[in-house]
């Protein structure tokens, strides 16, 4: 039998409307260069990818600008609405090229300050894993919890086990196509690949990864973003 291969989703179909920017968030700059032209060459020039998917919104006119787009092996396909719909056009892109039991890296198109070690270290300790895990960071601020519409606190939660999710995800193709299909006939709210892994009734497996490896969803992300790659 041959050993699976890995695959590249990048879902970039979202609108970014936190950013309060002119185009979506994977099309800002650090220095001179898109988002997600950074992201992108994080992963395909630290791991050995069989191919890569960006999915792209409908109206999208600022792909075709990108480096990325020019790249062989990257490919587009239209997403959705949300997140769990364009992992899935991905995944329906790949079908007749990636086999069922093929490994598949979803990471998000605005976070491009992934270390290439966390990389490495994904892939090394879920290789023979059987289900596929996600890097996530331990938490470490105090969390409280308020009442419905309220800010008055009611309790300080315990974040001895809890982690902040982070990307890449990985899966195996045939397992992650399932769960999203499953779960958004089901009205599930997917969060992220793992959620639905979950509700398909398996555990993802957890490796830890550096806390800088940040998504730029607000207007002070960008900063602290250009920050971190000028030290890496």
């Amino acid at each position: 039998m041959s050993k699976p291969r890995y695959w590249l989703i990048v879902p970039a179909a979202g609108s970014g409307q936190r950013m309060q920017a002119d185009c979506p968030k994977q099309y800002l700059r650090l220095g001179q260069r898109f988002i997600v032209d950074i992201t992108l060459s994080r992963l395909l020039d630290n791991a050995a990818f069989s191919g890569c998917v960006v999915a792209t919104g409908a109206n999208d006119r600022w792909w075709p600008e990108t480096d990325a787009s020019k790249d062989p092996r990257i490919s587009a396909c239209i997403g959705g609405s949300e997140r769990a719909a364009s992992v899935l056009a991905a995944l329906d892109a790949l079908s007749e090229r990636a086999d069922d039991d093929d490994w598949v890296l979803v990471h998000d198109a605005a976070r491009p300050c992934l270390h290439p070690d966390d990389l490495r270290r994904l892939l090394s300790e879920l290789g023979d894993h059987p289900v596929g895990g996600l890097l996530a960071t331990p938490v470490a601020d105090t969390l409280k919890r308020t009442g419905p519409g309220s800010r008055e606190v009611e309790t300080t939660v315990d974040r001895r086990d809890l982690w902040r999710a982070l990307t890449p995800q990985m899966f195996r193709f045939l397992a992650l196509k399932r769960a999203l299909e499953s779960a958004i006939d089901a009205g599930y709210p997917v969060t992220d690949e793992a959620s639905a892994i979950e509700y398909a009734g398996q555990n993802p497996c957890i490796v830890e990864g550096r806390p800088d490896n940040i998504k730029v969803t607000v207007p002070a992300d960008l900063a602290l973003a250009g920050f971190i790659l000028k030290r890496k």
